[in-house]
């Protein structure tokens, strides 16, 4: 291999190239039951848009809050504190932007700037964000080694992001014939995008599991609660 690295007199490097621009920030854990789909964590840096469940934005979060990373959601107006704190999420380490009106890419920018992780429903505006709001959003994530998650629908998509992740064919079990209760929702997820993330990817999850939290979907079926 070519050696590009500068040396000094005592022969140790004083730059070496083929390091110049990597990033050394340890990537942020997700859950194990993500590992199929996302088998090096949330690389610092990059975009990874989320679409078709919230629980699945709350389980993505969950290890990385849990382990001490500061989060934010900005434009959910509603969200459950008790479903975040299943997933993990640390509610003391969780920022809340619920109505940010006009100024979503203002606050978007600015807790990238100061927080691990900006999880961001984009305003359902006519037209959507412009082109360059979106290109200079991914661009302060990766000067600041901050991880952007925008929420999406499928059919608009977050141009240019990273790590695509999608949820379909949600079932829910735990239900009988007239009896029982919701328990768990089985959701099959797949993860694509660019670069090292170009490999399409998918698991099948319950999302939730019963009890709370995500698992992969190779674990047994919930069990009915009947009534009475």
């Amino acid at each position: 291999m070519l050696d590009v690295a500068i040396r000094k007199p005592d022969g140790s490097s004083a730059i070496d190239w083929q390091h110049v621009g990597l990033r050394t920030a340890p990537p942020l854990p997700v859950a194990p039951a993500l590992h199929t789909i996302l088998p090096d964590g949330l690389r610092r840096g990059s975009t990874v848009s989320v679409a078709g469940s919230m629980s699945l934005l709350l389980a993505l979060l969950g290890a990385a809050s849990a382990d001490g990373a500061w989060c934010a959601l900005v434009g959910f107006p509603r969200i459950s504190a008790e479903a975040a704190r299943e997933y993990g999420v640390d509610l003391a380490r969780l920022a809340l932007v619920p109505e940010p009106g006009e100024g979503w890419t203002t606050a978007v920018g600015a807790l990238l700037d100061a927080v691990d992780i900006v999880a961001a429903r984009p305003p359902r505006s006519r037209g959507g964000l412009a082109p360059g709001d979106i290109r200079r959003l991914a661009a302060r994530a990766r000067s600041k080694d901050a991880v952007l998650v925008p929420y999406v629908i499928e059919s608009a998509g977050w141009p240019g992001a990273d790590v695509r992740l999608q949820a379909r064919d949600g079932v829910w079990s735990g239900i009988g014939d007239g009896t029982g209760r919701l328990r768990a929702r089985r959701v099959d997820v797949t993860a694509g995008g660019r670069g090292q993330a170009a490999r399409t990817r998918s698991a099948s999850l319950w999302l939730p599991a019963d009890g709370g939290g995500v698992q992969p979907a190779t674990s047994l079926a919930p069990v009915i609660d009947l009534a009475g």
